[in-house]
């Protein structure tokens, strides 16, 4: 039993829980609940995050191991049958992890009475390698099905409706749940999506060019990678980054979602799994890109043209394959930071402690007084949307969302 900070609503926390196992470089296997044992509490082996500079570093982070298919879940109560709100991390596929502090739902599912589960899932060559004869691509993706599938056969005895199922994913897990709307096998597993800052233009890459890379990879490597050490895994991703890097390959992480596999198609423009009913919010911060190239007069531009847009198009894609879709724009900028309303800022709005996010370079002199009382806002509306599928417009809670910004994309 927890005391969310700032909460009188004492809410269950369960983690680690193992949803799945895996042989490295093999499909995940469903467990049931009570068949799981033991979880290791692992999140998947990993190099430090690019946005240590931003976010500042995890607070006593889980161990790292390949045994990391585990998730954790807040719930009010197990009685009842809640709304239920899955959360994917962020990091570019290549870092991050459910089980993480920065991402514990408690003061959410408090706040809003939803079941918040945050899942992980396999990262960098663990998750996206395609190598013919090794790994066909996309087993992070495969993960995340997985875990949507294990909260639909066992979120009731934790007090949540599994028919009732909101997905959530920032930056590359935004762009997860963009692929898992292209994929028949997600039919049915949620039933409303928010996604927080993806996807971008890019949002695969391309067999081939994937097979390549895995190719320069085992040529770092220099040895089978069934059976290499991880860590030994781990140097040569960091070598074959570092060499497209040097070659001005920077469009894509070498490591990501593979297209025209038997997971993906050749592209994703449409809809797999059917979007007819789905209530979808999208969104953006309003100088997200600052996180990775600073501050300065072409963060706006740069913001509309790599997320702006292509998130207006999947907006307007949504709305016209009959799911109701809203966008939004996030202006909120932490006084005494340069980065402004950077990418990932309004993670602390919606997830985790003050004892998890202090200090946290994006918040700049903001008092963790001042973020709660923003975080209680934001909280509201996404809990209101997980309950209802509709939104709360500023007028209703005061926070600094634009909602369809230029009134491009509106909400049927």
């Amino acid at each position: 039993m927890t005391n969310p900070e700032n909460s009188g609503v004492r809410v269950r926390r369960f983690a680690p829980l193992r949803y799945a196992t895996a042989e490295r470089f093999g499909r995940p296997q469903l467990l049931s609940d009570t068949g799981a044992g033991q979880s290791s509490g692992q999140i998947c082996p990993q190099l430090p995050g690019r946005l240590a500079p931003v976010m500042g570093a995890p607070k006593a982070p889980p161990p790292q191991g390949e045994d990391c298919l585990n998730l954790a879940i807040a719930t009010p109560s197990r009685d009842g049958q809640r709304p239920v709100m899955v959360f994917l991390h962020g990091g570019a596929f290549v870092s991050g992890g459910g089980l993480l502090d920065w991402y514990d739902g408690s003061v959410l599912s408090a706040e809003a009475d939803v079941v918040v589960v945050s899942v992980n899932y396999r990262l960098g060559v663990l998750g996206y390698l395609c190598l013919d004869g090794v790994s066909e691509g996309n087993l992070g993706l495969l993960d995340q099905l997985v875990a949507l599938q294990w909260v639909r056969d066992n979120i009731s005895a934790y007090g949540g409706d599994p028919s009732n199922v909101t997905v959530v994913g920032q930056s590359a897990g935004a762009v997860s749940i963009r692929l898992l709307m292209a994929m028949p096998a997600a039919q049915g597993l949620f039933r409303r999506a928010i996604l927080q800052s993806g996807p971008g233009k890019d949002i695969g890459r391309p067999r081939e060019s994937a097979e390549s890379i895995g190719q320069m990879f085992v040529d770092h490597l220099g040895e089978d990678p069934r059976t290499a050490r991880t860590t030994s895994l781990l140097t040569a991703q960091q070598a074959t980054t570092t060499a497209l890097r040097q070659a001005g390959e920077v469009a894509v992480p070498p490591f990501y979602p593979v297209l025209g596999t038997g997971v993906l198609p050749n592209t994703v423009d449409g809809f797999g799994a059917s979007v007819e009913g789905m209530d979808v919010i999208c969104g953006w911060n309003a100088d997200d890109v600052s996180a990775f190239t600073g501050p300065g007069p072409h963060v706006c531009a740069a913001t509309t043209q790599i997320l702006a847009t292509p998130t207006h198009k999947l907006a307007t894609q949504l709305n016209d394959a009959g799911a109701r879709a809203w966008t939004y724009q996030l202006d909120w900028r932490p006084a005494g930071s340069p980065l402004g309303a950077t990418h990932c800022v309004e993670l602390p709005l919606l997830l985790g402690t003050q004892t998890a996010w202090e200090p946290c370079p994006m918040l700049g002199d903001t008092s963790w007084e001042q973020v709660d009382v923003l975080g209680r806002a934001l909280r509201r509306v996404w809990g209101h949307f997980a309950h209802t599928g509709e939104i709360l417009t500023e007028t209703m809670v005061p926070i600094p969302l634009q909602w369809n910004p230029e009134a491009q994309v509106v909400g049927a």
